[in-house]
């Protein structure tokens, strides 16, 4: 497992979690000569047994986009990828958002959006007690449907792509993270759970470094067990 270096405004109090080793970060940064120092060394760590003529072009596709993501205020975007056992991979797009929630209150806030979620029939909302605190998970299940140039046998079809989106409120307020894991792979979609389980186990909200007399959160909530519901 490793810890990603999360970049947010100042504002945003410290927010740490641990993804695991497959997980590839995309080059989000402020600058456009990091974000193309960050791009390349992206596509060669994907895309390993590639050369030069895949990975300078690839690099300023993955500049661009993580420009784009930046702006839309994500703190951390992932491409996952996971060795299957018939050989094929199977994958994820995995990001991390801090939204302003204007909360003073972890437990009202968490309800607050619960209840917000589960307006919708197609939401699967459910209430969790993290580690960290508590929490909402909203599962959704959709059909995309792929034009004939996007398949292998020029016919139009009917993709099942699923999302997991854990919104997690800042125990101090006023902002919550919301984790969104997607997948088109939904062949393996228990895993796909277990991994986004294991990343929330990790996720705590350490004091900051100028407050240290304050305690650090993620040491207390339920046990392991509670996410299981």
């Amino acid at each position: 497992m490793t810890t990603p270096v999360i970049t947010v405004d100042a504002d945003v109090p410290p927010l740490t979690f641990d993804v695991p080793e497959s997980f590839f970060p995309l080059p989000l940064a402020a600058e456009p000569e990091e974000r193309a120092a960050l791009s390349d060394a992206f596509v060669r760590d994907l895309y390993s047994r590639g050369d030069e003529s895949l990975w300078t072009p690839a690099a300023p596709f993955y500049a661009a986009l993580a420009e784009q993501l930046a702006l839309s205020g994500l703190s951390y975007s992932a491409l996952g990828l996971f060795s299957t056992d018939g050989g094929g991979v199977a994958q994820c797009a995995f990001t991390v958002a801090a939204v302003e929630t204007d909360h003073a209150d972890p437990e009202t806030a968490t309800h607050g959006i619960l209840v917000a979620l589960s307006r919708d029939p197609h939401h699967d909302a459910r209430w969790m007690d993290l580690p960290c605190g508590p929490a909402v998970s909203c599962v959704i299940m959709r059909e995309v449907t792929l034009s004939p140039e996007l398949t292998a046998d020029n016919t139009e079809k009917e993709l099942l792509t699923g999302q997991i989106q854990i919104h997690v409120p800042f125990p101090t307020g006023p902002y919550t993270a919301v984790f969104t894991l997607h997948t088109a792979s939904t062949e393996y979609w228990n895993e796909f759970c277990d991994v986004t389980v294991a990343i929330l186990r990790t996720v705590s909200f350490p004091a900051p470094e100028n407050n240290m007399d304050s305690s650090a959160q993620g040491d207390g909530g339920a046990d392991e067990s509670d996410l299981e519901n």
